[in-house]
């Protein structure tokens, strides 16, 4: 039997890059392959082409054994190719199955929609309404609506783009459940992921780029996550020193009662969260995506006004701007880092001056002091190991994963006494995600209190003394990751709020806590 998708020979270039070079390999029939690769390794170029979003420039595509040119999407569609985005394309305002007929070529009418959905729902056993507004859903459920659109067109390969980076443990496994379930009934698999644990208990092949070529292939079975990382990355995965003994201080950084409106019209209000970190500890909050975690950061760095406390070093900051907070010693990095943590078309150095003007003297009188930020930019990117061709380099010509170091190193090299961070290692890879993480274990060694806004939920596991769940805008009490499991934080994030178990709820931090505030 022909392969399901033989790739050879495939090259596509851009102006002074080769974005696929030469790549070649094959999918077979109902086989579940992972693609994987770093950032920058041509993984997304090479499913836009499968997809037919854009065009070789080299090479063939054979499918089913024929040779073809895929011209469109539309054309990946009509032979049975379907793609599941990272990305959702949905309207929060419409209904499920009004999301789903915007999707298809050619819907049909509404009745037969629904019984044709319905029927893909209750043959892979996914829970979802046809009738429920999208933006009344979780993130998995709004996943569900992708893979339903994309199951209506009966695929003979179905794409998935980083499926699980926004799902629940739980839901994590009822995607494995459909997708052994697809490929049992013949339909091939090219799965894309950063996590090599998922792809080891999935896939049964997977093709490795690195520089927009193939570098290997393996059986994910055989191999243990950190050997793939390394054929990832191209060399040797450097171990995290072990975090020292808990010798945890005074409190860095207390919350109580904050509440605060979402975003209008879809954002989630935080209600009455509560948490404390404390000199040399490192706190993680866990949670799917679009449960508050953006309000929560932009309250604590004071983008985003809210009732309620927050101490810094014992003094209240609630009523104080951004620029007041950070002189104090309160650093954060925001998810988003191009547009919001950096500026694309500004320098290194410029971008430097935006955060660490103050705490590092990069200004004064008034006056920018052009000759310290390049200083201090060249000294995050030597610390860093930032790619760049040096202080003066735009922050937009950074690869993702470099500019996330950068933008890391810019506030750490703050000495900061509380650092807030979101999504720290998003998008990035293997290798500079362990150095990042290391970054931060060295800063709370060092004294500072840390908070860590993840999705990852090894991450955390990995990086925190104690992990937290935000779910709907609440934060559930914090338990040690020491006595903690998968799937009791699967719970908490899937909206079970209050304690977890065996965990007493802290006491509020009272008035006198905060005597000294201003």
């Amino acid at each position: 039997m022909a392969p399901r998708l033989q790739l050879s020979g495939i090259t596509k270039r851009f102006p002074g890059v080769v974005a696929n070079e030469n790549v070649s390999f094959s999918v077979e029939p109902g086989e579940i392959h992972a693609l994987l690769g770093e950032n920058g390794a041509g993984k997304s170029t090479l499913v836009k082409i499968i997809y037919g979003v854009q065009r070789a420039d080299e090479g063939t595509i054979h499918w089913d054994g024929r040779s073809i040119e895929i011209a469109s999407p539309r054309e990946a569609r009509r032979l049975g190719i379907g793609m599941v985005f990272q990305h959702f394309s949905l309207f929060e305002a419409m209904t499920v199955l009004e999301n789903i007929a915007l999707g298809l070529d050619d819907p049909p009418p509404r009745r037969e929609l629904e019984k044709a959905v319905r029927g893909v729902l209750e043959t892979y056993g996914l829970a979802l309404d046809p009738h429920r507004f999208v933006h009344t859903l979780s993130v998995g459920e709004r996943q569900r609506i992708e893979i339903v659109r994309a199951l209506l067109t009966k695929p003979k390969l179905l794409i998935m783009d980083e499926p699980t980076s926004v799902l629940t443990p739980q839901e994590v496994e009822k995607l494995f459940e459909t997708l052994r379930q697809l490929a049992g009934q013949g339909c091939s698999i090219l799965y894309i992921s950063h996590k090599l644990a998922e792809i080891k208990a999935l896939c049964s092949g997977a093709t490795i780029l690195r520089g927009g070529k193939v570098v290997g292939t393996c059986d994910p079975a055989m191999e243990t996550p950190r050997r793939m990382a390394e054929l990832m990355i191209g060399g040797s995965l450097k171990d995290l020193s072990a975090k020292p003994a808990a010798t945890h201080g005074e409190d860095r950084f207390a919350v109580s009662d904050l509440s605060a409106p979402g975003e209008a019209p879809f954002g989630t209000s935080l209600k009455n969260v509560a948490f404390r970190v404390r000199s040399g500890e490192i706190l993680g909050i866990a949670g799917v995506a679009g449960n508050g975690q953006n309000e929560l950061v932009e309250v604590l760095s004071g983008e985003r006004r809210a009732s309620g406390r927050i101490a810094l070093n014992g003094r209240d900051i609630a009523s104080l701007s951004v620029g007041a907070r950070r002189r104090l010693g309160l650093c954060t990095v925001p998810e988003e880092r191009n547009g919001h943590a950096a500026v694309p078309g500004m320098t290194l150095a410029e971008n430097a001056v935006l955060s660490a003007r103050s705490r590092k003297g990069l200004s004064g009188g008034g006056l920018l002091r052009p000759g310290a930020a390049r200083d201090y930019a060249a000294g995050v990117i030597r610390s860093f190991s930032v790619k760049a061709t040096g202080p003066q380099a735009l922050a937009g010509s950074l690869s993702g994963g470099n500019l996330q170091k950068f933008i890391m190193g810019r506030e750490i090299g703050q000495e900061p006494s509380v650092l807030v961070v979101s999504q720290p290692t998003w998008g990035v890879d293997a290798g500079a995600a362990g150095f990042i993480r290391q970054a931060m274990i060295d800063l709370a060694a060092r004294g500072a209190g840390i908070v860590v806004v993840s999705q990852d939920l090894d991450e955390l596991l990995e990086l925190a003394d104690r992990i937290c769940v935000l779910n709907e805008g609440r934060l559930s009490h914090a338990v040690d990751v020491k006595g903690v499991s998968i799937e009791e934080i699967g719970l908490l994030m899937g909206g079970v709020h209050g304690a977890a178990p065996g965990e007493a709820p802290p006491p509020v931090p009272t008035a006198p806590h905060f005597a000294g505030a201003a």
